[in-house]
């Protein structure tokens, strides 16, 4: 019923910008938050930024400063301002929401990834 569709990813060169976008689509009564993971070979998924519906946001330390996270509640939509990219952000990233059905049923969801490469 509920899926998170994601679109943004790419091929860039340090420095650049991207914007990742999510989407919410399906029987949603309310989105507790929405947020984007990432994922680099050999390594942990991590948190990259995070935001409620009521505007609360939450950055790595490693991306303060160089990428913003901003939603619209009306589409049911966050997206990812990435600046200044750097190699090491290369990782697949992911869309991850809390949202609460229309039965009120609460439920974690993850997109499916998009791929961000940065070369140096």
């Amino acid at each position: 019923q509920v899926q998170l569709v994601e679109s943004g990813g790419g091929l860039v060169q340090a420095g650049g910008s991207l914007r990742l976008s999510c989407a919410a689509s399906g029987s949603i009564r309310s989105i507790n938050f929405m947020g984007w993971y990432r994922q680099a070979p050999g390594k942990q998924r991590e948190l990259v930024a995070r935001i409620t519906t009521g505007g609360i946001t939450n950055y790595a330390d490693s991306v303060k400063g160089r990428f913003t996270i901003s939603r619209d509640n009306a589409k049911n939509t966050v997206h990812l301002q990435m600046n200044s990219l750097k190699p090491e952000d290369t990782a697949v990233y992911y869309c991850n929401a809390d949202i609460r059905a229309t039965s009120f049923t609460l439920t974690n969801y993850w997109g499916q990834g998009t791929q961000v490469t940065v070369s140096s």
